[in-house]
């Protein structure tokens, strides 16, 4: 059976048309010919001039990464065509800012899957679509940090793990030190805590968390956003590279342009908040009350920020009213993946004359977009941003103005 790949799909499947259908594959780019009697092992008679070869020795058997196999030119275009189309199936067009792009070993933070083995222990990411877990010592995506601790991990998963179920390992990487917390791991008893507190210790961990239980700090794990220092609870989200987060928070300043009175939905830690709280009096708001706390603490023990005031508040089923965003310059908006709804109709109702929204799910921001140009706002740019390396995943902030 010969096959041309058409086009791929937002997963990063290569998609071709076969007798009944659309077919999906792995590991083709568009208008690559392939051959073979088995969707799994297909081989190439003509590659795209855009393939490369993958630059991770780990990237035919990990699951991570999905396009490796892609010249980044081609990713960069690919990804910024997946934001347009989301916003075409809307009905918007907009101007798009050059893709910022992480660079290689930059990911400051991850999620490993552990599980002890009659050999002893695996600790990695898992092949795609399977429950089998893969090695990584020489992983591209993960900052030297991240790499060096895999063998530290490993006592953590002889303790805590079975051989019948897994374990996930969060490692952060801090200006303390690594912040670790474990999920899924066996009930502990008083020795298996000592113990734990020591393997933190002998490792080098600023903290470790254990099924949501603190059970050993040396340090208290420290992140810096703008002149701020924050101590963030275990499991905080933080954005995945700090190039990352450095690309969405220009384009937020952009945005916000000179206001000096701003609102931020969704504030987490203060990303985006604290840097702007150098030139704003600011408002964060944000469900999770022990990030609100530590966004708070860290606002008030920075030099120079203007006035930082913090809410906690579900946003969700509670969004602020029209009336609240009242003698406010501009709004930032960054929701989870499922995006702002009921917040995006409560704002589009408002005076705010910019805003900011930062989304990882371009087909929810196209949704939400709408919502507040049918309120009166202009689209006035989009800014792609690529932090998650070789996969799938988007990031993007976008500016909104109320002409």
């Amino acid at each position: 059976m010969k096959l041309v790949i058409q086009r791929l799909g937002h997963l990063g499947d290569a998609i071709a048309m076969g007798p009944e259908g659309p077919l999906y594959l792995k590991g083709f780019l568009p208008g690559e010919e392939v051959e073979g009697d088995d969707l799994t092992a297909m081989r190439i008679l003509t590659p795209s001039t855009s393939r490369v070869r993958p630059p991770c020795v780990h990237a035919r058997a990990c699951g991570g990464c999905a396009l490796q196999h892609a010249a980044d030119g081609f990713v960069a275009d690919w990804k910024t065509e997946v934001v347009q189309s989301a916003l075409r199936g809307q009905g918007i067009e907009a101007a798009f800012q050059p893709m910022q792009i992480s660079p290689p070993k930059s990911r400051r933070r991850a999620t490993f899957s552990a599980r002890r083995t009659k050999g002893g222990v695996t600790i990695g990411f898992h092949a795609r679509a399977s429950d089998v877990l893969v090695d990584i010592p020489n992983c591209q995506l993960l900052h030297s940090d991240l790499l060096a601790a895999l063998p530290k991990l490993d006592p953590l998963v002889r303790l805590g793990a079975t051989r019948v179920a897994e374990i996930q390992i969060q490692v952060t990487q801090t200006l303390t030190g690594l912040d670790v917390a474990v999920s899924d791991g066996k009930e502990l008893d008083a020795p298996s805590q000592m113990e734990l507190a020591r393997i933190c210790e002998a490792a080098g961990f600023a903290r470790l968390t254990w099924n949501g239980e603190m059970v050993a700090m040396r340090h208290a794990p420290m992140l810096r956003f703008g002149r701020a220092m924050v101590a963030p609870p275990p499991l905080a989200f933080l954005q995945a590279t700090a190039q990352g987060e450095a690309a969405l928070l220009a384009a937020v300043r952009r945005a916000v342009g000179p206001a000096r009175k701003i609102v931020d939905l969704f504030a987490g830690l203060g990303t985006f908040a604290l840097p702007l709280a150098e030139a704003a009096d600011v408002l964060a708001v944000e469900g999770d009350a022990k990030m609100m706390a530590a966004l708070s603490l860290g606002a008030r023990g920075a030099e120079n920020l203007h006035r930082v005031d913090t809410q906690a508040r579900d946003l969700f089923r509670r969004p602020l009213e029209p009336d609240e965003f009242k003698g406010i310059d501009a709004v930032v908006i960054d929701p989870p993946r499922a995006g702002a709804e009921a917040q995006m109709t409560t704002l589009a109702q408002s005076k705010a004359p910019r805003i900011a929204a930062v989304s990882c799910n371009p087909v929810t921001f196209a949704r939400d977009a709408k919502i507040l140009l049918s309120g009166g706002y202009r689209l006035d740019f989009v800014q792609v941003v690529d932090q998650f390396r070789w996969s799938q995943h988007i990031e993007l902030a976008a500016g909104f103005s109320r002409p």
